[in-house]
């Protein structure tokens, strides 16, 4: 298929989208602006980039088989909310902004989970930091392929917040209830390879074979590839996540951060500090 110029798929902001007519598969890149975390500005990209995902490959619209996400950032696939934000909203009592960041976050989990209610196969490329809301991100994707180098983990109780948006309704389904509360009470960085282990990760390769690692996945699944999402698509069946009960666990998250103290806010502060310098000396653009 033709990247459509009339199309804003292929024009947005901070994702970097292609379509590769060999593999049927539309790969897409996020291109941060400053922070890799998801910004406002690049939520609503995600949203323009589903809409438009939806129209163009649809009933009557050209097939796709893969649908794949990486990150352009140099070591960081994502570090999940904006955590800037968050610390205005909390000082400004803002619990309604809170909540909407976290529904609208919500609200493209739940359908990237779907995967779109298209026929595809959704992949997530990890080469680099995968924390917070990245790593929430990433388990609503069917596959995941992560290079070795990669990190993955849930530092939000640190700063006394817990992660709000997809953690505990997808670890608990994945891994049972207690190994998730566990993954998500410890604070504990993992490696890609303790990530495949626990069946997190789904294949394991080299450092800057990331690219590579997911058209190789893709060569050796094209001929079952019906039956694959088939089995997803099932599984999803099995156990649903319903946007009601990722919001309502929006609501407790909102309540919680509007109660963290001054040295919570503070550390939050400092990594949201510590995330600006690494942006500013790893540019990617």
């Amino acid at each position: 298929m033709p990247q459509v110029p009339a199309s804003p798929l292929f024009d947005l902001g901070q994702l970097d989208v292609s379509w590769d007519d060999d593999l049927k598969a539309l790969w897409t890149f996020m291109t941060p602006n400053g922070r890799p975390s998801f910004n406002l500005p690049m939520l609503r990209d995600f949203d323009v980039w589903q809409d438009e995902i939806s129209r163009l490959y649809g009933d009557d619209g050209e097939e796709l088989r893969y649908l794949i996400l990486g990150s352009r950032f140099p070591g960081v696939w994502n570090f999940g909310g904006d955590l800037g934000l968050f610390s205005k909203y909390i000082r400004n009592g803002d619990r309604q902004s809170l909540v909407d960041y976290g529904q609208a976050c919500n609200t493209i989990l739940t359908r990237n989970m779907r995967a779109l209610d298209l026929p595809i196969v959704t992949i997530g490329l990890v080469q680099g930091q995968a924390l917070g809301g990245g790593f929430e991100a990433l388990m609503s994707f069917n596959v995941i392929i992560a290079e070795r180098s990669a990190k993955f983990g849930l530092p939000e109780i640190a700063f006394g917040l817990f992660p709000g948006m997809g953690a505990h309704a997808l670890l608990s389904r994945r891994l049972g209830f207690a190994k998730a509360e566990q993954m998500i009470l410890s604070g504990k960085t993992y490696t890609a390879e303790e990530m495949y282990d626990l069946g997190l990760v789904h294949f394991l390769v080299e450092d800057g074979e990331g690219e590579q690692g997911v058209r190789d996945y893709i060569k050796q699944n094209s001929r079952r590839h019906a039956g694959n999402h088939a089995v997803f698509k099932a599984s999803r069946e099995v156990w649903p996540v319903a946007i009601e009960e990722l919001n309502a666990i929006v609501e407790i998250w909102a309540d919680t951060a509007l109660k963290l103290k001054e040295s919570d806010l503070r550390l939050m502060e400092r990594l949201v500090r510590a995330q600006t310098k690494l942006s500013a000396k790893i540019s990617p653009n």
